[in-house]
């Protein structure tokens, strides 16, 4: 008599998946809040279309995706027998998020306007332009979802896995630094708390999940801190609301066909670049584990796309770059499952535009930083060693793209705009002073930031708040972190303001995560095994 096989158990959710679901969920929100800052602060673009009839709809394509995903998750392990598949993580596509605000959807708006449109009228028709956007850049992607296993078996790994590490360097790491140090008490401890639980992998007492702990602590943190002027520059008291929208689908991007095929050179290499990164992103996961279909993966982003552009949506979905780091939390399928949920109903309910209108982006930009080390560090990894150089060459196009979108954000022109235009969550430290700062000194700070990092890896706490306390120091007089242009060494009470808030907002920041750190050295936790994937 023949036995039966024993049925294969998938251990779908982990204790991995919260850190992996507030990890995604709050990235989704951190391009949500570039989205609506951009469009919002930077143009003046009316917040209600924003939040009820944007945001909906780009939410219910991350729903589905994400939903697709998880499905995907589940039949890969049955096929494979591997109880510990981690679902490809998607969401929206931070570059192009940031590119068309800046590229198609505000000029627009600043058109329709000089050409005596009322603001009103000027921001629905823009809208119909970033649906009919969406839609053009689907239909590319849907074509071009086919083709994505051919350029992955003839394209080197450094070449796949390089361009990704760009990305992870430039743009999903140094603009949320810029963030981080815009705001830096409130920043850099949120940033520590990261370092400490999904980079050193020490738990915190009674298994709080990092990413949690880092947004709420770093939340609570800004408000107790903003009113008194310690985070940021001037506090501006936020005045949230519920934006609640259904995203029905309707055929008004039809009206904005027209008028958004003068923008279709610019949208559609943002399409190109999310189907090559869905190719390297499957690579990326292949190399961590699990063997995704790549067609299957291009096709749902796309198809993910096309509906939220439908629904009202003016941002892509893509999946996303960090794949492996989610892998490290321990997550498997059920943080795809709850971000899916937790965006998608938050689009239609209101309460994601609530939430990006009270967190801090200081206090979410931590988490992309982690995901942009992480992306960094498996190209160099994953590849031979000998394509070392290749990899280290596949960065500089993403730097240069960093420039260029650096070039052409208003808020970035002068620290005079930066201060009329940027006022969300109060004001942070200008970015290009902040810009400057840190790369004043650099070679001392790279130095000593990785000194600081090694020991904490290391689970020496003690001597990683010693090189915090040698940072404080020498941010304070300008060794390291000069508000001076030229770099060069002051007294922090000779500058003007707003200079001088660097010295003593960035050396209070270190100071505080090096106090954070002594504290942590007395709980039992850095004592303890690494968490699998450290």
């Amino acid at each position: 008599m023949k036995k039966d096989k024993p049925s294969f158990k998938y251990d779908w959710f982990a204790l991995g998946d919260f850190n992996g679901f507030f990890g995604l969920a709050f990235d989704n929100m951190t391009n949500l809040s570039f989205l609506a800052g951009i469009l919002i602060f930077a143009f003046g673009f009316p917040a209600d279309i924003v939040y009820k009839r944007m945001f909906p709809g780009t939410a219910i394509g991350v729903l589905f995706g994400d939903l697709v995903y998880t499905w995907m998750a589940f039949r890969l392990a049955k096929r494979t027998g591997n109880a510990k598949v981690t679902a490809m993580p998607l969401g929206l596509d931070a570059p192009s998020t940031i590119g068309v605000a800046l590229a198609v959807l505000g000029p627009a708006f600043l058109a329709m306007k000089q050409a005596g449109m009322p603001v009103e009228q000027a921001g629905m028709m823009t809208w119909y332009i970033g649906m009919a956007t969406m839609i053009f850049i689907g239909i590319f992607k849907l074509v071009f979802s086919f083709f994505g296993g051919w350029v992955q078996k003839v394209v080197p790994q450094a070449g796949l896995l390089g361009s990704l590490a760009g990305i992870g360097l430039a743009l999903i790491g140094f603009i949320p630094l810029v963030d981080v140090f815009g705001t830096p008490i409130v920043g850099m401890i949120a940033l520590g708390l990261i370092f400490y639980t999904l980079v050193a992998g020490i738990r915190l007492p009674k298994h709080v999940p990092g990413v949690l702990a880092s947004i709420v602590v770093g939340t609570g943190l800004y408000y107790l801190l903003a009113p008194h002027g310690w985070a940021g520059m001037d506090y501006a008291p936020i005045h949230a609301q519920l934006h609640f929208g259904f995203p029905w689908p309707t055929l008004d991007f039809l009206q904005g066909l027209k008028p958004a095929l003068k923008y279709l050179p610019i949208a559609l290499p943002f399409g190109l670049l999310t189907v090559i990164g869905g190719i390297n992103v499957t690579e990326s996961a292949r190399v961590a584990g699990d063997d995704y279909n790549t067609r299957d993966i291009l096709l749902t982003e796309a198809v993910a796309t096309l509906i939220a552009g439908v629904c009202g949506g003016v941002a892509q979905s893509t999946p996303y770059i960090g794949q492996p780091a989610y892998k490290a939390m321990g997550s498997r399928a059920g943080y795809t499952l709850m971000t899916g949920l937790f965006i998608g109903l938050g689009g239609i309910l209101g309460y994601v535009g609530w939430m990006v209108e009270i967190i801090p982006r200081a206090v979410i930009a931590p988490i992309l930083i982690f995901v942009g080390i992480d992306i960094m560090v498996q190209a160099f990894l994953a590849c031979p060693r000998r394509h070392a150089p290749a990899v280290a060459l596949a960065y500089f196009p993403t730097l240069a793209r960093l420039l260029q979108i650096k070039a052409s954000n208003p808020a970035w022109v002068s620290i005079d705009t930066f201060n009329k235009l940027m006022v969300e969550h109060g004001r942070a430290l200008p970015e290009m002073l902040v810009t400057v700062a840190l790369g004043n000194g650099f070679i001392l700070t790279g130095m000593l930031w990785g000194a600081f990092l090694a020991q904490l890896i290391d689970r020496k706490l003690r001597s990683a708040s010693t090189y915090l306390w040698i940072l404080a120091a020498f941010t304070f007089v300008g060794i390291v972190h000069s508000a001076n242009p030229d770099g060069s060494m002051y007294w922090p009470w000779t500058l003007s303001y707003p200079a001088n808030q660097v010295p003593y907002q960035f050396a209070a920041g270190y100071a505080a995560l090096a106090i954070m750190f002594f504290a942590l050295s007395f709980h039992k936790g850095h004592r303890e095994p690494a968490a699998p994937g450290h």
